[in-house]
């Protein structure tokens, strides 16, 4: 496996990755219905937007070409803190084998590199993943609703310090 910057060609797998881990990720706490909506193609389409512009986007691809998951990250949007992490999803069969570990080090380290402090992370509230961002120390900031697909659910807005 190896990492790296994603490009153009990478759409198609970034929306794989993208939706097949929301939909092992958030199965019992977003409803199904809303996950099997979910378009690959749609996506893809969102991800050729996001690589034709400037982007901090970054993929661990397996030896067979395969993107396994990925990592985008960036100044923080609302302006209120330095850096975010925006998005990090790995396929269910490569979770717990250190590549999400290497993929929030590439992002912190960049986020570092460009001179930012700290990195803002939202996550959903009941999502268990997010244990992994508190082996970091970080503070619980603030909560706040998120609608998806209509229905409300609770996601914890956390900072993490990049010293």
């Amino acid at each position: 496996m190896y990492f790296r910057k994603a490009v153009l060609k990478d759409a198609l797998g970034l929306a794989h990755v993208h939706i097949n881990s929301w939909r092992t990720t958030y199965k019992g706490i977003v409803s199904e219905e809303y996950l099997q909506s979910l378009s690959i193609e749609a996506r893809e389409r969102k991800w050729v937007e996001i690589l034709s512009d400037y982007h901090q986007t970054h993929v661990c691809e397996m030896e067979n070409g395969k993107i396994a998951g990925f990592v985008s990250f960036g100044k923080e949007r609302s302006g209120e803190y330095e850096g975010e992490l925006y998005a990090i999803y790995l396929l269910k069969e490569y979770q717990r084998k250190g590549i999400g570990k290497k993929l929030f080090e590439i992002a912190t380290k960049e986020l570092k590199n460009q001179g930012f402090n700290s990195m803002w992370i939202w996550v959903l509230k009941d999502n268990q993943s997010k244990h992994f961002y508190y082996t970091y120390n970080p503070s619980i900031v603030k909560e706040e609703v998120l609608y998806i697909g209509g229905v409300a659910y609770l996601e914890e807005g956390i900072l993490l310090n990049l010293d």
